[in-house]
């Protein structure tokens, strides 16, 4: 499960990390269907490049998707009550040492994907408003199974980014959520930042 939750997640990467200002423009729905093409083009552009040297990869990966994902408000909901009493500064701090987490977790897998059609977007259903709005898509996986995974948008300072992704019904935000705050209450929150920058918290995925 930790695998497969780990694979689908690298399409999640994929799916945001293109999403220009121009795209902003458009609904969440035309966002992800506008740059999923743009970032397969990438990848196998520069496959043999990526492969040879992983930290060009992460790198790319993290010049393009930082500033598309709503980093610190995904890190706000993450500490959740560990938050209260936080400086901004030590917020910020805290959510791009996550982001390097996720940035690092996933890129190693990013090659396996060859393709766009991997991925289905659904039409958008239910209650959608600028405070949350949920885009469905199913991912094709190696043994001919879809995966849901859905993307959480939201509106803020004129253009839409994601703050949560459900992938299989598991929310990554909730995961973190729940392990981080255990850490937060065994070791306090200065000494998990340090652990998490250093890159010796592990997010674990069950089933």
């Amino acid at each position: 499960m930790i695998h497969l939750v780990s694979r689908i997640g690298v399409i999640a990467l994929l799916v945001v990390s293109t999403m220009t200002a121009s795209a902003q423009a458009t609904g969440p729905v035309e966002i992800i269907r506008n740059t999923t093409a743009t970032l397969f083009e990438l990848v196998n552009d520069n496959r043999s490049a990526y492969e040879s040297d992983p930290t060009r990869l992460r790198c790319d990966i993290r010049d393009i998707l930082l500033a598309q994902i709503d980093v610190v408000y995904s890190g706000r909901l993450v500490l959740g009550r560990s938050g209260r009493g936080l400086s901004r500064d030590k917020v910020v701090e805290f959510s791009n040492a996550l982001s390097d987490l996720l940035i690092g977790r996933y890129a190693d897998g990013l090659l396996e994907f060859q393709t766009r059609d991997q991925i289905e977007i659904l039409p958008l259903a239910g209650d959608n408003t600028e405070r949350m709005t949920r885009v469905r898509t199913r991912v094709r996986l190696d043994n001919g199974e879809q995966a849901p995974v859905d993307y959480v948008f939201h509106f803020t300072e004129g253009q839409w980014k994601i703050f949560d992704v459900i992938v299989e019904g598991i929310s990554y935000v909730a995961t973190f959520r729940n392990q981080i705050s255990e850490e937060i209450r065994s070791t306090g929150f200065d000494a998990t930042l340090e652990r998490l920058k250093r890159g010796e918290i592990e997010i674990k995925i069950d089933d």
